[in-house]
């Protein structure tokens, strides 16, 4: 296929001519066609959820750090996904076995429409941004990111959720041919999450379908995931398969083995170490020296109202 350069253009502005075509019958057949109406003008046509496909960005958030972003190898080659491996260059490797399209995503309890949607349906629901977020592992190590999608929010707006629903809930996909590595990683599986209602409607809260202009890449949690930026990153669910609005508080999978370690909340916080090391300080990725940790990963202007009350020692 010959691609011609246009002036003005980027990378992210290409749409599949497949994905042009059939986008009225998406909506129509999907009963999307309000999806329109929630992204408003700057809705764009994004790509199918291939791995490496350019997507269509509408802006940059307002959201995003100025900090210097890591590179697209230093996100792709040290990863947490214990479906494809312990150690952090085993991700990389290993999660190729992943088949992340076609995909489809479970919207289930306290909401007025239950129903299973596709990755291309969820694409469809917002104008995707991209937003450069830091992001703060528990294990005392961080990155920046330059994260695609959209706010959370906007499913959750689409969906509505009943009075009842206080909580989300998050389910990653778990297929043990495809991951057989998974038995050698020790915890449960699937891989399970949760959000207070409120946490979850927060703007920083990000439905994500891509980074470095492009759809993820499975070691990153193809083709949709969490990103939590004010919290630790184990809070933030990779590959996507059920979302779940709910009255109680959901069992998360880190909490579950080792409370005493792994907070529901995991807000990322100085003041509260971790068991076996301090999390007052954190290195960057590509750096040698370490930094201060901040309070709610420097978020905190948008999120601190969130736990106006609590104690942050003992909701941790």
């Amino acid at each position: 296929m010959l691609i011609r350069k246009t002036p003005g253009l980027t990378h992210a502005d290409v749409t599949p001519k497949t994905v042009y075509l059939n986008r009225r019958k998406f909506l129509r057949n999907a009963g999307l066609a309000g999806a329109v109406g929630l992204a408003g003008r700057g809705f764009w046509e994004p790509a199918s959820a291939f791995a490496g496909t350019k997507l269509n960005v509408a802006s940059k958030s307002p959201f995003s750090t100025t900090e210097k972003q890591n590179t697209y190898d230093d996100v792709t080659h040290y990863n947490n996904y214990y479906e494809f491996g312990v150690d952090k260059t085993e991700p990389s490797k290993n999660a190729q076995t992943l088949k992340a399209y076609p995909w489809t995503v479970s919207i289930e309890g306290e909401v007025k429409n239950p129903r299973k949607v596709t990755i291309d349906e969820i694409l469809k629901l917002a104008p995707l941004e991209e937003r450069i977020y830091r992001h703060r592992c528990v294990e005392a190590w961080s990155i920046v990111v330059p994260w695609i999608g959209y706010s959370f929010n906007a499913l959750v707006k689409f969906f509505e959720p009943t009075p009842q629903a206080k909580y989300v809930a998050f389910e990653s996909f778990f297929d043990r041919q495809q991951m057989p590595l998974a038995k050698y990683a020790g915890i449960d599986f699937p891989y399970v999450e949760g959000l207070r209602l409120d946490e979850a409607m927060n703007p920083l809260a990000l439905l994500c379908v891509g980074m470095y202009g492009e759809t993820l890449p499975n070691q990153d949690g193809a083709p949709i995931r969490m990103v939590i930026p004010w919290k630790y990153g184990f809070k933030s669910a990779k590959s996507l398969v059920k979302i779940r609005f709910q009255k109680d508080q959901p069992p998360t999978t880190w909490n579950r083995i080792a409370s005493n370690e792994y907070g529901f909340y995991a807000n990322v916080n100085p003041k509260v170490d971790h068991p076996r090391w301090s999390q007052a300080k954190e290195r960057r990725i590509g750096e040698f020296l370490k930094r201060d940790t901040l309070m709610f990963n420097g978020y905190s202007d948008q999120v601190a109202s969130l736990y106006s009350g609590m104690d942050l020692k003992k909701y941790y």
